[in-house]
């Protein structure tokens, strides 16, 4: 009895031994560790603000976010981990870390994908919220942008739905990737219009509608004679913006047209059609 109590004693003073003799890694692992747990929970509101400039979609910001705050906290357990001389430990979480990952990732390919795709699309700033663009056969603007999917609100205010892994995987038409974007409107005016003064009315109506930047220009050209009116073409530069799509700028160019034409007694003819009736006579 007294050789088992002896050895519980003995026992018990070579740990005490190795917890005085260990103490000073013990500290310096365990500051470690809530320094690197400190900075974790800092580092949201810090890449946030720093984000914010680059990614405008609060979902993929908050993801990077997570993804670096776990990871400063796993760099800090590994860290404290050697410093207390824990490499068997340490080399089974990095194994078991490892085959955990793969595992992961083959079971969540497709998500992780879209993920991804999504942060891609948000960082190269190619699509961004307000855009209108068309993609996989589908035409609207850009309401949302999250970890999986892109949905773009149709002009019928229909919503669809489309996994980022396609919208950048496939060609898409942007309109709000650039500032400018030139636009077109066709009409025809009565064959006893004075060309030259429709020419510079249209001209004059649309410069003041939607005044060109230097280098650009507004073009005028007749296009043809028509069945009932001599038919022209207009093209003019409008701002890209998500308020202003090129089928809003055409239906104002249109009225400004219009209402320039009537109060210059310009005729736009409808097409007419003349019947001659033979009428035999006896």
């Amino acid at each position: 009895m007294k050789s088992s109590w002896d050895k519980v004693l003995n026992r018990l003073s070579g740990w005490i031994d190795a917890t005085v003799y260990n103490l000073p890694n013990l500290i310096i692992a365990a500051i470690v560790f809530l320094l690197s747990f400190w900075l974790s929970n800092n580092l949201s509101s810090w890449s946030d603000k720093t984000l914010k400039r680059f990614i405008k979609q609060a979902s993929i910001r908050a993801l990077i976010s997570n993804v670096l705050s776990v990871t400063i906290i796993a760099i800090g357990l590994f860290i404290a981990l050697g410093v207390l001389n824990l490499d068997e430990l340490l080399q089974s979480l990095l194994a078991g870390a490892g085959v955990a990952g793969l595992a992961i990732g083959l079971a969540l390919q497709g998500t992780l994908s879209n993920t991804f795709s999504g942060i891609f699309l948000a960082i190269k700033d190619i699509v961004n919220v307000g855009d209108w663009i068309e993609t996989n056969g589908f035409s609207g603007t850009v309401v949302e942008i999250d970890l999986r999917n892109t949905k773009l609100k149709e002009g019928d205010n229909n919503i669809v739905v489309i996994p980022n892994k396609m919208v950048l995987e496939n060609p898409f038409k942007n309109f709000g990737l650039t500032k400018r974007i030139r636009t077109s409107i066709e009409c025809g005016v009565a064959y006893d219009s004075d060309l030259r003064a429709v020419k510079e009315i249209a001209t004059n109506t649309i410069k003041k509608l939607y005044p060109p930047n230097q280098n650009e220009r507004i073009e005028f050209h007749y296009l043809n004679f028509g069945g009932s009116s001599i038919d022209f073409q207009l093209r003019f530069w409008v701002k890209a913006t998500a308020d202003l799509t090129a089928v809003e700028a055409k239906s104002d160019a249109i009225i400004a047209i219009k209402d320039a034409f009537d109060s210059n007694q310009i005729d736009i003819p409808y097409p007419i059609r003349t019947i001659y009736v033979n009428q035999e006579t006896e």
